[in-house]
């Protein structure tokens, strides 16, 4: 008996900047890991901020869709960093990630920036992989930073990445 062998659809993304427009979409993506997640007041009042940027990524196809992914970053004074970074749990394994922060440091490329710093949760063993995939070091470590529901509180890694 052949049991045929079933390839899940690869999904095509697009990533466009984010709108205060997207706060309500995003807010909701914060929710499923972070868990003091941010509210759409405050995505929508970091958006309105100058220094502040970042994308969403959405799947193609038919009508217009919400986020399934998106990155928030400040630049200040030549330094990048990364507010939040979320991808939805169905999305994951598909580079969103990836895609996501190389869209920011392109931005920060052409804005001339030096350096790119963030702050991750310590037991995020898939993200601290992904930032040293992308050329992040640790500078430095905030014990107790984080609180999570599986850990208790945790502390979290500084990361940084030079730009020049």
């Amino acid at each position: 008996m052949r049991i045929p062998f079933f390839q899940p659809r690869r999904r095509d993304y697009a990533l466009e900047p984010l709108t205060v427009a997207d706060s309500a979409a995003v807010s909701m993506l914060h929710r499923e890991d972070f868990v003091r997640p941010w509210t759409d007041g405050e995505f929508a009042a970091l958006l309105e901020q100058d220094t502040v940027f970042g994308y969403a990524a959405r799947e193609t196809g038919q009508g217009a869709k919400p986020p399934v992914g998106f990155v928030l970053a400040r630049l200040a004074a030549g330094e990048g960093e990364i507010l939040t970074v979320a991808v939805a749990r169905t999305h994951r394994r598909q580079g969103l990630g990836w895609q996501l922060m190389d869209a920011v440091l392109r931005e920060l490329h052409a804005q001339r920036a030096e350096a790119l710093f963030l702050e991750v949760d310590e037991t995020n063993a898939p993200a601290i992989g992904l930032y040293r995939r992308l050329g992040f070091r640790q500078v430095g470590h905030r014990p107790n930073y984080y609180r999570s529901t599986e850990h208790g509180p945790t502390g979290a890694l500084v990361m940084r990445r030079d730009l020049r």
